[in-house]
């Protein structure tokens, strides 16, 4: 049961009454808090109840941050009586639900269909609350209150701002099958289409076959090998849990993974994903051609970094065990932190590359830089001193990978998608997948 503002002003009402009964003033209080009781207790008797209202969601299940979902929420009024009062949907502050509230007004026997508007300020799965229905009386002056458990997940998904970068990215792969097919098969390429011999042709590309049977000379030509396979590997460590501007580095990781696995999809290869820090957090494995993409979103979009150290000697199994033997690109989304690179994956390097093309991608700090140009004060020269120490580890952890034969692709937030498609770009120009 609730007590509403009204019965509130009834009681206060009745003050001046009480004062102008004299020497009866004690009666007339003990008779206006009896008759304020009487009121609260038959207005509540004759409220609907509201733990018989039957409830119903439907609407989305998920949503892109940033963008904004709706819940519909479905009261029906089983009792002969009309439901009037207050409905409180909620869910947790980081939804942005609104409104919070609803007023009811159902007649007996009928429903009403209630609309939720949500805009998640985080990724992940966000459940509801609870709904909690306000039943007044006729009178208005109290309410029976019930609690009812409507279960109801809406997932945020990775925003995924550099799709925008894709048109672009497409546009040179496919200008890169058009410019790269050749005469002479290289490492990296497969069998394009045949054509008609021209003078200058190389004579060991003719295809003998196809001469014979079209009584002209025929050549064969190549172009970049499709059907490759990439692994992402998203590093969900301590490292990832450091925040680049106003983001975690995981999640510039997860936009830079999305447009490498969007753009890979187009150029006919195949994407799986790895979220790993001392186990597997999440894994995603294409089966046959088509497109994984929405399957990584889902999979990305519960992902939380764990301040746990990674570890990579068991992620280096975890990609070696992986299906098949075949040569495939493996991309470490993960930080250039000198003292976590150096003691732990710089000593499983060899493994990795004696077996695979090995790519690293990390998000750089732009606030480092501009540290690093600081003067002024004392505090000043310091902070640049500190900037300065740990550019220069970065610089010497890339020199030590790239002498390995790691591909690494060190970036700031708002060009490391690009810079890591155009890396893949380069490398399947080059035929070294």
């Amino acid at each position: 049961m609730a007590i509403t503002g009204r019965a509130v002003a009834v009681a206060f009402a009745a003050v001046p009454v009480v004062l102008a009964a004299g020497a009866l003033a004690a009666w007339a209080a003990w008779a206006a808090v009896a008759l304020v009781v009487l009121l609260i207790v038959a207005d509540t008797a004759l409220a609907p109840s509201a733990r018989g209202v039957r409830l119903e969601r439907s609407g989305d299940t998920s949503v892109r941050l940033g963008e904004t979902a709706r819940v519909e929420l479905v009261v029906a009024n089983p009792s002969g009586r009309a439901l009037r009062g207050v409905l409180r949907d909620a869910w947790p502050p980081s939804t942005g639900a609104r409104p919070s509230r609803h007023r009811l007004r159902v007649p007996g026997g009928e429903r009403r269909r209630l609309e939720t508007v949500l805009e998640p300020q985080r990724r992940g799965d966000h459940a509801s609350a609870g709904v909690t229905v306000r039943s007044l009386g006729p009178m208005g002056l109290a309410a029976r209150q019930a609690t009812h458990t409507v279960p109801w997940v809406l997932r945020a998904l990775p925003p995924f701002h550099s799709r925008r970068h894709l048109p672009g990215k497409l546009a040179r792969l496919r200008e890169l099958d058009g410019r790269t097919s050749a005469l002479v098969r290289g490492q990296g390429s497969e069998f394009d289409s045949l054509r008609e011999y021209v003078p200058g042709d190389d004579v060991r590309s003719i295809d003998w076959r196809a001469t014979a049977r079209r009584e002209s000379v025929v050549v064969r030509t190549w172009r970049p090998e499709r059907d490759r396979r990439i692994l992402l590997v998203l590093d969900t460590g301590r490292t990832s849990a450091g925040r680049v501007g106003d983001v975690p580095r995981l999640d510039h990781s997860m936009d830079a993974a999305l447009l490498l696995a969007a753009l890979a999809a187009k150029a006919g290869d195949r994407v799986d994903l790895l979220a790993f820090d001392r186990r597997v957090r999440a894994q995603v494995r294409t089966r046959g051609r088509g497109t994984s993409v929405p399957t990584m979103v889902q999979a990305m979009a519960p992902l939380e970094a764990e301040l746990v150290e990674s570890d990579p000697a068991a992620m280096a199994s975890a990609v070696l065990g992986g299906q098949g033997r075949s040569r495939r690109l493996v991309v470490l989304l993960t930080d250039l932190n000198a003292s976590a690179l150096e003691e732990g994956l710089l000593p499983m390097l060899p493994a990795l590359t004696s077996r695979h093309t090995v790519m690293l991608a990390a998000v750089s700090d732009p606030v480092v830089e501009s540290m690093a140009a600081e003067r002024g004060d004392a505090r000043a020269v310091y902070r640049s001193a500190a900037a300065r120490r740990t550019m220069a580890d970065r610089r010497r952890v890339t020199a030590e990978l790239r002498k390995r034969g790691v591909e690494v692709v060190d970036a700031p937030p708002e060009t490391i998608a690009p810079a890591l498609a155009d890396a893949y770009i380069a490398m399947k120009a080059q035929g070294r997948l």
